[in-house]
């Protein structure tokens, strides 16, 4: 990968959200097929506190921040989807969508499986903790599986894969040309569906060094060590996007297996739409460049 600043992006409603350094931009096709475009500038919480920057506690940060914006970005394209800006929600709005799918998250890959697995016999702690991990991967899987059959989800995982496909493009360094564009995969190893997988595995593993207390301190652990698990995910993640290692390799194929499930090849048209979300974040970048570029032109003509 040619660039050294890594872009994110996410799904939208009929568009996508792509994010780079401190900027963030939404393209979303509109229903007379135009497309809009919203950018923002972005304050994250590293830069204003600089400890919240250090490795591991940035994962956490990152999660975090990840939910906000993407609840926000949601809202945003809905709004534009549908031409009325008007209805876009309050931050207190957006705030409590964040909390309630949060904790609706927690419920139901943390404090059910080892709720669940509290009926098995009294067996070694290890075994008990393994098992809560395979029932957590269980909800999990069955989750995506279930959202998959979803008709109005396909479009959305359209976008997701028109998203991978443009991010995959502006790393390999080529030309951004919709038609080379094209050919890369709509699976990324950085994406969202594998940190998420990672959040599971790091739990088995994390959580095993706890023993098997009774159910309400495995809870109270599990919601304290969550932060800690989320922000160990988040280096592994990162070491694997740079990794060549054939056993890196095989440690995030599952991840991209999974994704199998919530990346859809997208059209032309979509991949027009993440294109330009692309462009409009990376366009201050580009004008820095380019002012640069004149600069040392206009200083090369003074010294003849």
């Amino acid at each position: 990968m040619n660039n050294t600043h890594k872009v994110g992006g996410q799904a939208v409603l009929e568009g996508v959200m792509m994010r780079y350094r401190d900027r963030m931009a939404i393209a979303c096709r509109r229903g007379d097929d135009t497309i809009s475009i919203h950018c923002e500038t972005l304050q994250p919480l590293a830069k204003k506190f600089p400890p919240l920057g250090w490795p591991i506690i940035r994962g956490a940060v990152a999660f975090f921040e990840a939910l906000v914006l993407g609840v926000r970005a949601l809202n945003i394209s809905a709004a534009e989807a549908l031409a009325e800006e008007e209805e876009e929600l309050t931050g207190w709005h957006s705030f409590l969508m964040v909390v309630l799918g949060l904790g609706l998250g927690v419920s139901l890959f943390f404090i059910l499986p080892t709720y669940l697995v509290r009926f098995l016999p009294e067996w070694p702690p290890i075994w008990l903790n393994l098992i809560e991990g395979m029932v957590r991967l269980a909800i999990f899987i069955a989750y995506i599986v279930l959202i998959t059959r979803w008709g109005d989800i396909q479009r959305f995982f359209q976008y997701h894969g028109a998203e991978h496909k443009v991010i995959y493009g502006y790393e390999s360094g080529q030309t951004l040309d919709l038609n080379r564009i094209d050919d890369f995969s709509t699976r990324h190893p950085r994406c969202g569906t594998s940190f998420i997988l990672t959040v599971m595995v790091v739990s088995i593993v994390l959580f095993s060094f706890f023993g098997w207390p009774d159910l309400a301190q495995r809870i109270a652990l599990r919601l304290i060590l969550l932060p800690l698990v989320a922000g160990l995910s988040y280096e592994a993640i990162r070491y694997s996007a740079r990794s060549t290692s054939p056993l890196v390799g095989l440690m995030v194929a599952p991840g991209l297996w999974l994704q199998r499930l919530t990346t859809q090849e997208p059209d032309k048209n979509q991949l027009e739409v993440a294109l330009s979300a692309l462009k409009a974040v990376l366009e201050p970048e580009e004008e820095q460049t380019k002012t640069a570029s004149e600069g040392e032109a206009e200083v090369t003509a003074d010294a003849r």
